[in-house]
């Protein structure tokens, strides 16, 4: 199956292309992430996701950077908690384009990188995904059955840039505040 993978960073992407390549399937990667903030941040990721797709040797499509649409599509909710109403919003609007991305690429199904994270809600994730893409979307806990921790190796195997926090400028300053 064709697959196009919406990638969040390198070291959550590492493990889930193998896993998904180890099962037969063709991905392609896909980097749409509005939500990261500042923009060197967002380079960052992105380059590490380009080496993870050399290193898998895999296509990666590089969407656009929205941030303005992502902070429209927020407002209201900057002072959500981590896993609140904002990251659901947050998923959507990654998932929407990955799924539009999907349909105009003649890909057979997508899927997210963003369940191999232990501290993303993967029910929210999965029922966004289903939710926008319907049978499209693959169902998955890629955490599960060492994946996180495949990941983490993968990521100091290959030097990958490691992130402190989700992304957003409001998960950033969260992670200030923990760190105080």
């Amino acid at each position: 199956m064709k697959i196009l993978l919406h990638i969040c960073c390198g070291i959550c992407a590492s493990s889930v292309v193998e896993k998904l390549m180890s099962e037969g399937h063709v991905v392609t990667g896909y980097f749409y992430n509005a939500n990261i903030h500042p923009s060197d941040e967002h380079k960052k990721r992105l380059d590490a996701a380009k080496k993870v797709a050399e290193e898998w040797n895999i296509d990666l499509i590089e969407g656009p950077y929205d941030r303005e649409r992502w902070f429209e599509l927020v407002k209201g909710y900057q002072n959500d908690p981590e896993g609140g109403r904002r990251c659901e919003i947050c998923f959507r609007m990654r998932l929407e384009s990955t799924f539009d991305e999907m349909k105009n690429g003649m890909f057979d199904a997508f899927a997210t990188t963003l369940s191999v994270s232990p501290h993303k809600d993967v029910t929210a994730v999965n029922s966004v995904g289903r939710e926008i893409g319907g049978e499209k979307f693959i169902l998955a806990d890629f955490k599960k059955n060492g994946g996180f921790q495949r990941a983490n190796e993968l990521s100091k195997e290959w030097s990958l840039y490691r992130q402190y926090y989700c992304g957003c400028i409001y998960s950033l300053e969260e992670s200030y505040k923990r760190r105080a």
